[in-house]
């Protein structure tokens, strides 16, 4: 099972086990992992499981769709390597993948 790392806005990591084909915002919720509220439960429409995934991890990511996109531009805190951790499905290409969380969902 490929690893997926979540960091905290205060610098806190979970390195958590990661069922391939889950959204990495369920392996986060299955987890337990605290800053990925998922208020919407995955379906792209509340951008409460936003999170900034690393430039190098970022690349690898397919990109986003247009609802996404649209999720995203409501975000606090988005940047330019935000995405919405429902629409990013777990693969065995992602081993080792990080998404830091922001703080305004603590």
């Amino acid at each position: 099972m490929p690893k997926i790392v979540f960091v905290e806005h205060n610098g806190s990591r979970h390195e958590v086990e990661a069922e391939v084909g889950l959204s990495i915002m369920q392996v986060a919720v299955n987890n337990l992992v605290p800053g990925v509220l998922a208020d919407c439960g995955g379906t792209c429409s509340c951008a409460t499981c936003h999170a900034y995934v690393d430039e190098v991890w970022f690349r690898r990511l397919p990109l986003p769709s247009e609802d996404e996109q649209m999720m995203l531009e409501g975000a606090l805190e988005q940047r330019s390597n935000s995405r919405l951790t429902c629409q990013v499905m777990t693969t065995g290409q992602l081993d080792g993948a990080v998404f830091h969380l922001p703080a305004s969902q603590c």
